[in-house]
């Protein structure tokens, strides 16, 4: 089976260093490493996010719900069935309601039925709950038949979405994206969640200055949804800009603080995790997958109503029904990770190399499932890869994940532009695409797609490859140097978590939990003898008792157990060097 060369190299500094000189060296050089040339560009305070005012479309956005408030009009918010759209719609219904929205109703499209966005089915659904206003979340900016069927039965429409918009817009009557050609927003990262906030807080001021709070009506303090801001944020892997970062910040200490909402508590409950020490990756890791199960196979009102309940023992319930979709999910995905892989094993027999570009399909597998056995199978093998699933009536539907060099939305298009009719629909970003086909035309795009991969990409492109900020000195295999580099967050998606390299000798190495590596390391050159991990290791080479020396890449982080709490290396790779 082919296994992808794994490179290590480190990262340099690309800007001048304009930092102030009290940030500790280790840290000036990790910032420096990311870009980061300005000092304002670690203020994490809410007072620096951008202002909404230069998002494009949304004073009218405003106008329109401020005349569905005062009419009574009932506002019914669509969202999206993953994370970003939980939150989405969880923070847009519960703002509307705080702001006397008290007609406001939430729909989410199923998976399986309605597919993805405002499709004339969903608009239907809508129009049979008594929707006067439609306000789609994270979602709309490709909807033209919703918004156009919307339309005949006489329901507007309010998009905000922040996906990459097509060669037309829909004839909404407001559009809220910072992806739009015209818009002047210095941030195009938001995830659906944050353009969502950003809306709630024009309208919220709007308001003030139309004497819509008093006596009667108190105005509500916006803040508190910031919890639900970072976990959709995270969770949807857009890039941790300067604003994003703030956003982020902003939430994870309100949940550390304990002020979040009964639903993220009782997810971290459940996926045990601590509050008080909680990092951003924990709410793409832990958390994100929890609530993105539900619409994976099942239905995300359930991920919604965890989100907006007030009540803690309700969401310990929904939490728990969450917790054992994830754990369905999982071993539906090891069971299609399996067939996969004899697939590949199958084409290997029949060609000495595999394709640059990788497409999948099995009768049975699961289309919730596919997005996330592509993203295994292409930190596997290192190439684009699309899976399929069956849709059920004649057509499959598929989930791409690329690598760095590969756009896969414009792979797509220009598949579609030399084959026309090939796919009925496509979409999506850079890394992740969605589309669907005539399961008839499965091996046609199969083989189409490795040549148009092939002619983009060359070997060297699938060349893995492993970024390390560096070496660690000896006196920095401390507790305070982990403290301090889970606090100089929050690292994510085009901001990474710190990650080191070094050369050590192997004292200690046993597995744990089947799969897992656990290690005693001495650094070469001297230093603290110190634990580690490595998840997921290769058993038949892990672990061998005649390696003595090995070089690792892994980051800096605190095992805490049972009240004690000490260094802890997790190992993204690890090379023998004897």
């Amino acid at each position: 089976m082919v296994k992808q060369e794994v490179e290590l190299r480190r990262r340099e500094v690309t800007v001048d260093d304009a930092l102030p000189a009290t940030l500790p060296p280790l840290l000036k050089r990790l910032y420096l490493q990311r870009g980061v040339c300005d000092a304002a560009e670690l203020e994490r305070g809410a007072k620096n996010l951008l202002p909404y005012q230069s998002l494009s479309g949304i004073e009218n956005a405003v106008e329109l719900l401020h005349q569905a408030l005062l009419d009574g009009r009932r506002i019914m918010v669509v969202g999206d069935f993953d994370a970003d759209g939980a939150t989405s719609t969880a923070l847009t219904v519960m703002a509307l309601r705080s702001m006397g929205g008290g007609n406001v109703q939430y729909l989410v499209p199923n998976r399986f039925e309605d597919g993805y966005g405002l499709s004339p089915e969903v608009v239907e659904q809508a129009r049979a709950r008594g929707a006067a206003m439609i306000l789609t979340v994270d979602n709309g900016i490709s909807s033209h038949a919703g918004v156009d069927f919307a339309h005949q039965h006489g329901i507007p429409v309010l998009i905000t979405d922040h996906h990459l918009p097509g060669e037309t817009l829909p004839a909404a009557e407001a559009i809220v994206n910072p992806n739009l050609p015209d818009c002047n927003f210095p941030s195009r990262a938001l995830a659906g969640v944050g353009v969502a906030f950003y809306l709630m807080l024009a309208l919220r001021a709007h308001l003030r200055t139309q004497g819509w709070f008093g006596t009667t009506r108190t105005e509500p303090n916006l803040a508190e949804m910031l919890d639900l801001v970072a976990l959709g944020t995270v969770a949807d892997v857009v890039p941790l800009d300067v604003n994003n970062r703030i956003l982020v910040w902003q939430g994870l200490s309100r949940i550390r603080a304990g002020k979040c909402r009964p639903g993220i508590r009782a997810l971290l409950e459940i996926a045990n995790r601590d509050a008080r020490q909680l990092a951003a990756s924990d709410l793409g890791f832990a958390l994100g997958p929890r609530l993105n199960a539900a619409g994976r196979l099942d239905d995300m009102s359930v991920g919604v109503a965890l989100l907006m309940t007030d009540d803690l023992s309700q969401a310990r319930m929904l939490a728990s029904e969450l917790d054992a979709l994830n754990q369905t999910r999982k071993e539906i995905e090891q069971g299609m990770q399996s067939e996969a892989l004899a697939l590949c094993q199958a084409l290997e027999r029949e060609q000495s190399d595999l394709p640059l570009g990788l497409a999948f399909y099995h009768p049975e597998w699961h289309q919730g499932v596919v997005g996330i056995l592509a993203s295994r199978l292409k930190e596997r093998f290192h190439r684009p890869v699309i899976a399929f699933a069956p849709a059920g009536d004649g057509t499959l539907k598929g989930s791409g994940r690329s690598i760095a060099g590969l756009h896969l939305r414009d792979a797509l298009e220009r598949l579609d532009t030399l084959n026309p009719g090939l796919m009925m629909k496509f979409g999506g970003h850079a890394m992740a695409a969605g589309l669907s086909l005539e399961t008839a035309r499965y091996e046609e795009f199969r083989q189409r797609f490795a040549d148009l991969v092939g002619e983009w990409l060359d070997g060297e492109s699938l060349q893995g490859i492993i970024w390390s900020d560096g070496a660690l000195q000896p006196q920095e295999f401390s507790l305070q140097t982990a403290e301090m580099l889970r606090e100089a967050g929050p690292w994510g998606q085009a901001f990474p978590e710190p990650a080191f390299d070094g050369k050590f000798k192997l004292l200690q190495q046993r597995l744990v939990g089947e799969r897992h590596l656990k290690v005693m390391v001495e650094p070469l050159d001297g230093g603290p003898l110190i634990d580690g991990i490595a998840f997921n290791v290769d058993t038949t080479l892990w672990p061998d008792s005649s390696i003595r020396q090995v070089e690792l890449a892994y980051k800096l982080d605190i095992n805490e157990y049972r009240g004690n709490r000490s260094v802890q290396l997790i190992i993204d790779h690890i090379w023998p060097l004897n």
